[in-house]
C-alpha cells in the first residue's frame, strides 16, 4: 500500500502536516525524529552486538565440546548412587 505513494501523493501529505503543525514547529518536529531515530539505531545495534557475542559465546562452548582433549565448560550431570 505504501509503495504505491506518487509525488502527488507526497506533496499532499506535505501540505497536510505544514497546516497542521505550522512552519514555526517544523524544525523542532523534525529534529525530535531525528534524535529518536538516533536512539532506535543505536539500540537496534547493542541489542545486534549482544545477540552477536551469544552466538559467538555459543560456537566457542560447540567448538570446545568436538575438539579432544579440551575441558568443557559445561558441567554434566554426576550419577546418583
Amino acid at each position: 500500500m505504501l509503495g504505491n505513494l506518487t509525488g502527488w501523493h507526497l506533496v499532499v501529505i506535505l501540505v497536510i502536516v505544514l497546516l497542521l503543525f505550522g512552519a514555526p514547529k517544523l524544525p523542532g518536529l523534525a529534529r525530535s525524529i531525528g534524535q529518536s531515530m538516533r536512539i532506535f539505531r543505536s539500540e537496534v545495534k547493542t541489542m545486534k552486538d549482544e545477540n552477536g557475542d551469544a552466538t559467538v559465546v555459543e560456537d566457542a562452548a560447540a567448538d570446545a565440546e568436538a575438539a579432544p582433549g579440551v575441558i568443557s565448560t559445561k558441567s554434566t550431570p554426576k550419577p546418583k548412587s
